[in-house]
This record gives structure tokens, C-alpha cells and sequence, in this order.
């Protein structure tokens, strides 16, 4: 591992400055740390702000880049205020990052900084990923994926590093716990923010609360799904669910899996 991470330093080095899209995950955590022990003062780190990413990332993410020491800004990027975002469509992650990559690369030329990097990794191909075209169109740059660095290797490195997110469940932004074509409201992202904030203040890891009007699917880690077999816990979270503004709700008996709303493409 700690030939790996050279090699990523060898290589953030080789890039003179650099701009993290940093949401406070496993991977662009690793990435702002390397980037700052590459780079210094020749790396920032900036984060976007919106009604898709809840409150408790954006205090992980101001808390993880404090204890690396990079620069670190917060910007604001309200997806729902792109046109046809709020619509759902299958690319709809297109029409995100695309926005994103636009705001950071005006960051970037303004601050004289010569690279985008984000943290997507070999393992990401594997999935339908539209984000991936507005990546390419904006110039930005993969270092985990330039390296063939995959997700186990980012979390050993992580935990080598001791890094507090190296076995941070893997996360994605709220809109995709949404169908494809059903439409995506703030007042909807709230009800599935609420939702996931009382699993896991039940202890949960690694779960999904999927929202299909007025149902929520919950996709649990498969180890957990036991639990539900205590019938105070499952009727408190169906309580809770229902008091949130849910009529009716589900366990999904597959459990959590990466991407299951793509399984209708």
C-alpha cells in the first residue's frame, strides 16, 4: 500500500496544482490528503452545497479537511435549479456534475490552479455512471482511475493512513434514491435525509432509503437485516418513517446494493 500511495504522490506532484472535488467520502478524502502532501498550498479542496447532500457530509467534510490542514472552501451547486434535473431522467448525473465541473473550473482559473481532480477509481467503470461524459468534456482529471487504484485499495491506503473515513460507508447524493422519472422535489430530499439520519442514529451502516412516492424502500446491509426481526425496532423505524411523511414502509430483502435503481436500465 504505501508503494501505491507513493506512486499517487509521484503523480498528483507531476500535476503542479490542483482542485479536489471534495464531498468528504472515502475516495476524496484519500484524494485531499495525497494532494496536500504532494502539493501544500498548491491544493484546495472545494465542496458543494446543495438541497442533495445532507447536512451531516457537510460537516464531515469541513471536519475531515480541517484535520488534513488543506484549504478548503464551500460553494454553492442547487441541482434542482438546473433545467430538466429536476425531471429525473437517466442522466441525470450528467446534467449535475457537468454544472459542478463548470463552477470549479471558474475556481480554478481564478485561482491560477492548473487541474480538476475528482476521485472516481477503477471500480467505478463498472456501474452506469452518465457523470463520467461531463468529467471528460471538462478536462477533469481521475487520479485513483489513471493509476487503476480501486476501492479496497483506497480504503487500505486510508486506513494506513489513518484516515477516519477509510471504512466510511460508501455514499452517493441524495437523488439517487429516487426512480428514474419520478420528479425530485427539496421537500422529497428532506423526507429521505430525515429518514437515513434516524438509521443511522439507530446504528445502521451501509443502507439506502429508496423513495417511491409515498413508499420508502430500505435497503439494508444483509448482516442487518436481522435486526428488523426485533418487532420494537421495526415498529419504531415504521413509526418514525410514517411521522416523516411516509405512508407505507418496505425492507427491501435483497439489502443495500450499489446502484439499484440502475437495475432498470
Amino acid at each position: 500500500m504505501s508503494e501505491k500511495y507513493n506512486k499517487l504522490l509521484e503523480y498528483l506532484k507531476s500535476l503542479d496544482s490542483v482542485l479536489i472535488a471534495f464531498s468528504g467520502g472515502v475516495d476524496s478524502t484519500l484524494l485531499a490528503k495525497a494532494s496536500y502532501d504532494a502539493l501544500g498550498d498548491r491544493a484546495l479542496a472545494v465542496t458543494a452545497v446543495s438541497s442533495t447532500y445532507p447536512e451531516r457530509e457537510r460537516e464531515e467534510a469541513r471536519k475531515y479537511a480541517g484535520e488534513i490542514g488543506i484549504r478548503h472552501i464551500f460553494i454553492e451547486s442547487e441541482e434542482l435549479k438546473i433545467e430538466g434535473f429536476a425531471k429525473n431522467p437517466v442522466n441525470r448525473c450528467y446534467y449535475c456534475k457537468r454544472e459542478l465541473f463548470s463552477k470549479l473550473k471558474s475556481i480554478a482559473d481564478s485561482e491560477g490552479i492548473k487541474f480538476i481532480l475528482d476521485g472516481t477509481n477503477a471500480d467505478d467503470l463498472s456501474d452506469y455512471r452518465p457523470g463520467r461524459k461531463a468529467a471528460e468534456e471538462m478536462g477533469v482529471v481521475s487520479p485513483f482511475l489513471e493509476l487503476g487504484l480501486t476501492k479496497q485499495d483506497i480504503r487500505n491506503i486510508s486506513r494506513e493512513l489513518d484516515l477516519p473515513t477509510w471504512d466510511k460507508p460508501a455514499y452517493a447524493c441524495l437523488s439517487s434514491r429516487f426512480p428514474y422519472g419520478e420528479e425530485i422535489t427539496s421537500e422529497k430530499l428532506k423526507r429521505v435525509e430525515k429518514a437515513e439520519d434516524y438509521l443511522l442514529s439507530l446504528g445502521f451502516k451501509g443502507f439506502r432509503v429508496r423513495n417511491h412516492g409515498d413508499m420508502a424502500r430500505i435497503e439494508l446491509d444483509p448482516q442487518d437485516i436481522s435486526r428488523l426481526f426485533d418487532e420494537d425496532l421495526r415498529l419504531k423505524i415504521v413509526e418514525r418513517l410514517k411521522e416523516i411523511g411516509y405512508r407505507y414502509v418496505a425492507l427491501d430483502l435483497q439489502g443495500y446494493r450499489r446502484g439499484s435503481m440502475n437495475e432498470v436500465l
